[in-house]
This record gives structure tokens, sequence and C-alpha cells, in this order.
């Protein structure tokens, strides 16, 4: 897990940018993950702003969001489907068929979230898996104690999720009790994943995330067993870390790894063993 630490929101939202500014051009990364929230509604406007420079086509991208809640259809203002037309899909050059939702109002609960998986599979995987991280640890709508290997599915949501969800509905009594979402194990299936978080109150979970024992009351710690994670957070949400300095100290030295082993090569040779050289 690559940590990496910002002053501020800002520059937590510029460096996700250039991260997926990256994938898309030089990676071939085709298929994205998307949450909702505060922190990736900066990112997806750094995002836009990128697309009318010039630095980003979604002509070929695919997406698949986290999660949709249960009971609101897609043109709900509460809805995570209008979230992300009036902060990203509006304003890119995305082809509609390649936008892909769970259904808030489904027939069959059961068969729309197998029809979910099917599609995610489909389109060969998701490149790069976007999250956030919820203040209890979790991530999607996967909440404590959920099963680490669990696949999309309806969740019920807790009082802590449904107040901090509050925000686009008149009050509290308007906001969804359950939700649709990715589970843990589909989550992992991404290729690479993205984590940002910001501000104070997510700084016990993101420490529980990264510095935490593997647990399903924090379902975001499974990303501890992922081979390709990068968290960006800011100095608020960092607080709690043990190991920051540390993490600072990564994010220094790694990019120098290429030109002390090619300066290394150059003094020993490639095939010689440093204790033997003269």
């Amino acid at each position: 897990m690559n940590v990496v630490i910002r002053p501020d929101d800002a520059s937590v939202t510029e460096a996700a940018y250039a991260l997926v500014r990256d994938r898309l051009a030089n990676r071939h990364c085709r298929v994205f993950g998307l949450p909702t929230g505060q922190t990736p509604r900066k990112l997806y406007s750094a995002m836009v702003a990128g697309y009318r420079r010039g630095e980003l086509d979604f002509d070929t991208v695919q997406t698949f969001n986290l999660d949709e809640y249960l009971g609101l259809d897609a043109g709900h203002p509460g809805s995570f489907r209008h979230f992300m037309e009036v902060n990203l899909f509006a304003h890119v050059n995305i082809r509609s068929e390649n936008i892909h939702f769970l259904d808030g109002l489904p027939e069959d609960i059961q068969a729309e979230c197998h029809r979910y998986e099917w599609l995610i599979r489909e389109c060969g995987g998701i490149d790069l898996q976007i999250l956030g991280i919820g203040a209890d640890g979790h991530i999607g709508f996967n909440e404590p104690t959920s099963s680490l290997a669990s696949r999309t599915r309806d969740k019920t949501l807790t009082p802590r999720t449904i107040l901090d969800n509050r925000g686009a509905f008149a009050n509290e009594e308007e906001v969804p009790r359950w939700a649709l979402t990715m589970g843990v194990g589909t989550i992992l299936e991404a290729r690479e994943i993205l984590l940002l978080a910001t501000g104070g109150s997510k700084a016990e979970a993101v420490a529980a995330m990264v510095e935490g024992p593997v647990t399903a009351m924090c379902t975001a710690s499974v990303l501890q067993m992922h081979p390709r994670v990068t968290v960006i957070l800011d100095e608020a949400a960092a607080a709690r870390l043990q190991c920051d300095e540390y993490y600072r100290w990564m994010n220094e030295n790694d990019p120098h790894l290429a030109a002390y082993l090619d300066a290394r090569r150059q003094r020993y040779g490639r095939h010689t063993q440093p204790g033997n050289a003269s």
C-alpha cells in the first residue's frame, strides 16, 4: 500500500488527478470503478477541467459505479446516477452505453446484482477502482461486519451512514435505508485501487485501514491484501497514522530508485557482485 500525504484537500485532488491522467494516457486503463461523495466530486471537477484542456479522452472509457440507493430511480436528485451525471458524465465525451449503474428499482434484486457482476467480467474487469472511505471504515456500502469475500448485493445501511448521507435529501427520514453495492470481494478484483480521504473525521478510519488488523469491522482494511493500492490523504486525515514519517520518507525516496539502480549497474556491472568489484 502506497500512502501519500499531501498538505490539504486541494493537493489531494491534484495528486489524484495526476494518477488518473497517467492511467488514462499511458497505462491504457479503460474500465473505471467510480464512487460518489465530496472528495470524489473535487476529483471529477479536475477531470472535467482536464478533458476541456485536451488532457483526457473518455471516448473508449467504461465506468461502473460502486453503489446505488434502493428505491430511487436514476433521475431522482438524491440518486448516485444523478450525482455522476451532474458532476462528470454530462461534461465529458463518455458514451452513454459505456456508463454502467446498478438499478435502484430492480424487479429482482438478486438478478440485478448478478447482472452487474456479469457486466464487469464482460468488460474485462475494472482497471482502476477509485474509492472513498466512510468514517467507520466502510468502502462502497460494505458496512462494518460485511463479509470480506462479499459480492455485489443489497445492504442495510447503518444509522451513521444514513446520517452522513443526508446532504442530498430534505431531511434524514428521506435518506434510503437500503442500497445495492459492489461487494468487498468484487472491489478487490480491480487491477489497481486509488483511495482518497480528507478531513479529521476520517483520521480514525484511515489509521484502522492502513495500520490496523484486517477485519470486517473496518472493511477498508482488506485493501492491505491488494497488490496495487494508492491512498492519498491530507494532513488531517493522516493525523492518526503511527508510521506517517515513514510514508513521507518513502514517497520522497521512491522516485530516485531508478536512478539509484542505474548508477549501481554502471559502477558494478549488471552481472558483477558488489563484493567482487575491483
